[in-house]
């Protein structure tokens, strides 16, 4: 039995432990995650990263101790085959499975740690969760589908997302499948943006608020305070009414550019108006078009887990407490990670990916 690989993760959370399992399963090397989301005031795992750990353990079969609520240290080993041996490189077998995350807890998000693993496929993963699909500390739905998913296909993804039902704070009971097939990942560049293009609307009310207008007036909200002048040429517009357990709202932003895509947003709360959302969203829009990043700063954690497995290079808006946990847990693969100052923002490199992932 190989010895796990020891993991820290006092000073980072979710995404450290989302980040750690893929790459487990890509090395197809066991690991040991201690301290367990130690950086927040609730250390220990919660019901949604409890769910992608059991899932992603179902996904590949690997053997787990720690998967409990409030867990701080858990085990992992993958369960890859590689020539009939649980060594070295491996392949999974995809399939279908139904998963609910039991709260509100980030179906994104769970949907994120899956990804990655679209390189070890072997036939076509299906993936139905059930939770919240729009809800703080996670990219909302509309963000999953029509800005990183767009972005990844870009880059080799083959992967689709289908919604039966939203799920807003605190009663989740959304509903969406993630559809993923053997794909390879492309070298990664994406340091100059280019022209923006186009500019894309998504605004969803849940149907216990259609009466009050909201996701046409988060739109016009954020299209009003982007202004004419600031604005690029809207290429869409989409207001959604869903039907959902718990009233909810959420606004995404797209901007298409010469070299991909980006995206901000901003979720309704109680006795926030409607307008001052799309306002919200519009303000972070601004500050996206004031830079020169090719992606927004919430894509740019998110896509170092693609370095590791293709290799390549981004721009990003700025160093996050993500991106810095991120790349620190990279390293701890032995996988090269360069930063580079320029000017207001950072350059990620990976020279050279994960062995045998491309």
């Amino acid at each position: 039995m190989t010895s796990p690989r020891v993991l820290d993760g006092s000073s980072a959370g979710g995404q450290f432990l989302r980040t750690a399992l893929a790459l487990s399963v890509l090395a197809n090397e066991p690991i040991r995650l201690e301290n367990v989301r130690g950086d927040r005031p609730d250390p220990g795992l919660a019901h949604q990263h409890l769910a992608v750990l059991e899932t992603i353990a179902h996904v590949c079969d690997a053997d787990v101790s720690g998967a409990e609520l409030g867990a701080k240290t858990i085990a992992f080993e993958p369960g890859l085959e590689t020539d009939g041996k649980r060594t070295g490189r491996g392949q999974l077998a995809g399939g279908e499975y139904d998963i609910d995350i039991g709260t509100a807890g980030s179906v994104t998000l769970l949907f994120e740690a899956l990804l990655p693993l679209a390189t070890v496929l072997e036939s076509p993963l299906s993936v139905t969760v059930t939770g919240g699909t729009d809800v703080a500390w996670s990219p909302p739905l509309d963000y999953f589908r029509y800005v990183k998913l767009p972005l990844l296909r870009r880059l080799g993804l083959a992967a689709a997302c289908e919604v039966d039902r939203r799920g807003f704070y605190p009663a989740g009971g959304g509903r969406a499948t993630l559809q993923v097939a053997p794909s390879t990942l492309e070298w990664v560049d994406l340091v100059d943006r280019g022209p923006i293009e186009g500019l894309r609307v998504y605004s969803t009310e849940s149907a216990s608020l259609a009466d009050r207008d909201v996701a046409h007036r988060q739109a016009d909200g954020a299209l009003e305070r982007l202004g004419r002048d600031a604005t690029p040429d809207l290429e869409e517009r989409c207001e959604t009414t869903a039907d959902s357990a718990c009233p909810g709202s959420a606004l995404v932003l797209r901007l298409d550019h010469g070299t991909g895509v980006a995206g901000v947003s901003a979720l309704g709360e109680r006795g926030t108006p409607a307008e001052r959302v799309g306002e919200d969203a519009a303000d972070a829009a601004i500050r996206f078009l004031e830079g020169n990043a090719p992606v927004d700063r919430h894509m740019a954690d998110q896509l170092l887990i693609v370095l590791a497995v293709a290799g390549g290079r981004v721009r990003i808006p700025t160093v996050t407490d993500h991106v810095e946990t991120g790349c620190a847990l990279l390293e701890d693969f032995g996988i090269d990670v360069d930063r580079k100052r320029d000017g207001e923002a950072t350059v990620v490199s990976v020279p050279s990916p994960l062995p045998e992932t491309r």
